[in-house]
């Protein structure tokens, strides 16, 4: 029964997903599902890349935290309309949370909507929520065996953002098993070595991202 009723839950989402992504598409708006730990950079890359891209290209985000609204005062900041969503205790945003925080968005006056998902790195791979690509994040400080114990997320991602690189020279993490392992995963997986405190790699990220939205017009 347990199996049948997560299969339930899962259909029902992915129909509201469907829904989001019309809607989407109607829009011409190019949605990403970022997905990390908790503490893995997605509020920093999220920062550098509205400073990056919102002279060129209109940007929205929808915040998914457990509580408080921290990340979304970060990102109001700098001028971007944001949306903060609290699961209560939820590990992730599903298609219904996401849809309801469209009344807080003006979907036509935005290019891209970027959507932080909560930290974890198991339920937010499960759950579409009418995205066109999920994007993960993995730090060098969380070791070098999280492809293995969590494959879902480096599966279903169509992005890999290896983030504080700055950080391997003091760190034990083996970069050329974890690039063997993730691509064993997910060969058409695109892999960007980032460090959201220096900068460094950044830039193409940036015009990873740009191009597709541009695409998306």
């Amino acid at each position: 029964m347990k199996i049948q009723v997560v299969k339930n839950i899962l259909d029902a989402n992915d129909r509201i997903a469907d829904e989001n992504r019309s809607l989407f598409d109607q829009k011409e708006l190019f949605v990403i599902n970022l997905m990390s730990s908790p503490g893995a950079g997605k509020t920093s890359l999220v920062e550098r890349t509205i400073m990056a891209l919102k002279d060129r290209i209109r940007i929205g985000v929808i915040e998914g935290d457990i509580q408080d609204t921290c990340d979304a005062d970060r990102v109001a900041a700098l001028g971007i309309p944001v949306v903060q969503i609290n699961t209560g205790g939820g590990c992730h945003l599903d298609a219904n949370m996401v849809r309801e925080g469209f009344a807080g968005l003006d979907l036509d006056a935005l290019d891209l909507l970027i959507v932080e998902n909560v930290g974890n790195q198991v339920c937010p791979a499960e759950f579409r929520i009418g995205e066109d690509v999920k994007v993960m994040i993995l730090s060098t400080p969380e070791g070098t065996d999280k492809p293995s114990k969590y494959p879902l997320i480096f599966q279903k991602s169509a992005v890999m953002l290896l983030n504080k690189i700055d950080l391997l020279p003091y760190l034990d993490f083996d970069r050329a098993r974890v690039y063997k392992n993730v691509l064993a995963l997910n060969r058409g997986m695109d892999i960007f070595e980032i460090s959201c405190r220096t900068g460094q790699g950044l830039d193409a990220w940036f015009a990873w991202l740009a191009k597709r939205v541009e695409r998306r017009g």
